[in-house]
């Protein structure tokens, strides 16, 4: 199994999706966790544009990345999914793994409507889908059918 660790500013919405999304297209070959630098709240808008997909992440918590360095984790990558100045605050985990880093908007940033920001959502949640996808065929894995 690869052991993948997702990590983002608040482990709100970004983070929390590429987990979910390698643990359900790469079962039975990845196991993914997220983290965030200050945890936060689970951001609604994230939960909601996961279940258009089918997948659940609304009993997700967020968790600290210190808290899971300071547990001794380790991972094969350790993938950064914030903006490149938030990524340098990571801590270096033990052990080898390979640092991958993904930049994607900061959903906490979104202004607009409800409307405007769930469009918006939609686009961040399927760039993080294509990326975890490509992720996993790089790996030389096909995405489960489950």
């Amino acid at each position: 199994m690869i052991r993948v660790l997702f990590v983002c500013v608040h482990n709100a919405a970004r983070s929390q999706m590429a987990e979910a999304f390698l643990n359900h297209w790469g079962a039975g070959h990845f196991i993914a966790e997220s983290g965030g630098i200050t945890p936060g709240t689970l951001n609604p808008l994230a939960v909601q544009v996961m279940a258009e997909k089918g997948i659940d992440i609304s009993q997700q918590r967020p968790k600290g990345v210190f808290d899971l360095y300071k547990e001794g984790r380790k991972y094969d990558y350790v993938i950064t999914v914030c903006e490149k100045e938030a990524a340098e605050r990571c801590p270096i985990f033990p052990g080898r793994n390979i640092r991958i880093e993904w930049s994607f908007p900061n959903p906490a940033n979104l202004t607009g409507t409800e409307e405007e920001n769930l469009a918006k959502m939609r686009e961040i949640r399927d760039d993080i889908e294509r990326h975890v996808l490509a992720f996993i065929k790089s790996e030389g894995f096909s995405p489960s059918l489950s």
